[in-house]
């Protein structure tokens, strides 16, 4: 099966499903991978079928979707072009992290391996993109990362930002307002479960106060 566009997103939006399940063996609700796609059931069902056909994917009627070893393959070599030409608008051409998700969805259908593996060499083979992802190798390998958010890490522990889960630009712009971005250190002064708060202070010493659900996108390793 040629890997269309179509086909790449869909199995670059189950890989990245996949990861935030906490067993090798649980399936991708069809309803959320629809959500995620911005298209009815129906249509998110007739697609995964049609993957399933073709040995991407492993369909369970009424239970969900699961990547193949061959789907997990190609679906891990779009996220690598995808991560790889992030960090080169940010890093080569200057661009804001919060403006080059849309761009690198256009641009990994198109661009070549070779071009990519270039990318990659100039770049000093990064481990992560711009918000911290993991970028995959040319195997198609990614580490799995188990770093706790800012709800769970220890408090008054000095902490490195590891990595934003949420893409959206409006959220990057909020943490970068306040110095959370992959790097930076912090220590998490104190949580408020009734006022749903985390207070942290910054690497430069300013206590800055966020909501409950802002710190669980926001994941931190041992300073």
């Amino acid at each position: 099966m040629l890997a269309s566009q179509t086909v790449e997103n869909y199995l670059k939006t189950i890989y990245i499903a996949q990861t935030a399940l906490s067993s090798s063996k649980e399936l991708v609700p069809m309803g959320q991978l629809a959500a995620a796609l911005g298209v009815v059931p129906g249509t998110a069902t007739t697609m995964v079928k049609t993957l399933a056909e073709s040995g991407l994917v492993r369909y369970e009627p009424y239970a969900g979707v699961r990547l193949t070893p061959s789907g997990d393959k190609l679906a891990s070599l779009v996220l690598r072009r995808h991560r790889l030409i992030e960090l080169f608008l940010v890093k080569v051409l200057g661009m804001s992290w919060a403006d080059v998700h849309d761009e690198a969805e256009q641009l990994e259908h198109a661009v070549s391996e070779r071009l990519i593996d270039r990318i990659d060499e100039m770049l000093g083979r990064p481990a992560a993109d711009p918000h911290g992802d993991p970028i995959p190798t040319a195997q198609g390998k990614i580490p799995r990362q188990d770093h706790p958010d800012l709800l769970s890490a220890p408090i008054g522990t000095p902490l490195t930002v590891a990595r934003i889960l949420d893409q959206d630009a409006s959220f990057l712009r909020f943490v970068e307002e306040r110095g959370l971005v992959p790097g930076r250190s912090v220590r998490i002064e104190s949580r408020d479960p009734d006022a749903d708060a985390v207070a942290l202070r910054s690497d430069s010493g300013v206590l800055i106060t966020i909501g409950a659900r802002a710190a669980t996108k926001v994941r931190v390793r041992p300073a």
